[in-house]
């Protein structure tokens, strides 16, 4: 990857999921100028098995409505609560498929859960790239930063790009909080020490979430605010939070915690980059549900 040369702040749209309470970003820096998504969402009904690309259709539509170059899929982590659109997009639009080098590692604890087939590698390369720690590159007049922050998984990562800071599964809006971190490989006190990296940046940071599970008292969905705000106001982790209280806080809440409706699809088609499982015998797709393993 190449750094521009210059800088602007980017623009930023969301788009937002309410069946999985998912925000996807498109990020670019002019009309007619160059982009990136962030964590696009595949459709998928539980009861049927089918996906479909409402979601993601929206996306290719603002893109081609503003003459936009698609330079890049950007994902935080393997999501357990949706499944990505990453590699319909990339079809439509093109771009490059990128995710943080700590996906190896999850491919390697889910491939055995899931009995994936043997071909599946578990070295990233179903991605067109790996990010890794304080990688800039260029996307357009915009500069991008990769920033890990494992903890919610040991793989997830953070887009600084411009003034805005694309959170993925690490804090959610100050008002509801942090994320779970007893998936395999995550680890409370790891989340912590990530949440104090990009408490460093400076105040004015607009933070966006990627997913919003709006409390009872807040009327509308929301997804940005400034590393500020959740300095003063997070509820889980604030900068008066010290690092033993939010583990135990963390691990207590966890431990009450539902499995996700989607991690079964969602986990197999994500450690893909968004592709489907491969067809077997009978020309058909299969995902596995392994019984009495999570």
């Amino acid at each position: 990857m190449t750094v521009a040369n210059t800088q602007q702040q980017p623009q930023v749209e969301a788009f937002y999921d309410p069946a999985t309470f998912t925000i996807s970003y498109l990020v670019y820096d002019k009309l007619g100028g160059h982009a990136a998504i962030i964590d696009p969402v595949l459709d998928y009904d539980a009861k049927s098995a089918r996906t479909s690309t409402g979601n993601a259709q929206k996306i290719v539509d603002r893109i081609r409505a503003m003459q936009l170059t698609l330079d890049w899929i950007l994902e935080t982590h393997a999501h357990a609560d949706h499944l990505s659109a990453a590699a319909w997009l990339q079809q439509q639009l093109g771009g490059k498929i990128a995710i943080g080098k700590g996906i190896e590692q999850v491919q390697k604890i889910f491939k055995p859960i899931f009995g994936m087939e043997n071909e599946f590698a578990t070295d990233g390369r179903q991605f067109d790239h790996l990010v890794v720690d304080n990688e800039e590159w260029g996307i357009g007049q915009m500069t991008a930063k990769a920033l890990m922050v494992p903890g919610h998984t040991p793989a997830d990562v953070a887009y600084l790009i411009g003034d805005a800071l694309f959170l993925g599964d690490t804090l959610f809006m100050p008002d509801v909080g942090s994320a779970r971190c007893d998936f395999p490989g995550g680890d409370a006190g790891r989340l912590y020490d990530s949440v104090q990296r990009l408490y460093q940046l400076p105040d004015e940071t607009r933070a966006f979430a990627c997913h919003d599970y709006q409390p009872a008292n807040r009327a509308n969905p929301a997804w940005e605010a400034s590393i500020a705000e959740h300095k003063a106001h997070n509820i889980h982790l604030s900068a008066a939070t010290s690092r033993d209280d939010f583990v135990k806080m963390r691990e207590a809440r966890d431990a009450t915690l539902a499995m996700p409706v989607l991690i079964m699809p969602s986990i197999q088609v994500n450690v893909r980059a968004g592709h489907l499982p491969p067809a077997e015998a009978d020309g058909r797709q299969y995902l596995k549900l392994p019984l009495n393993t999570l």
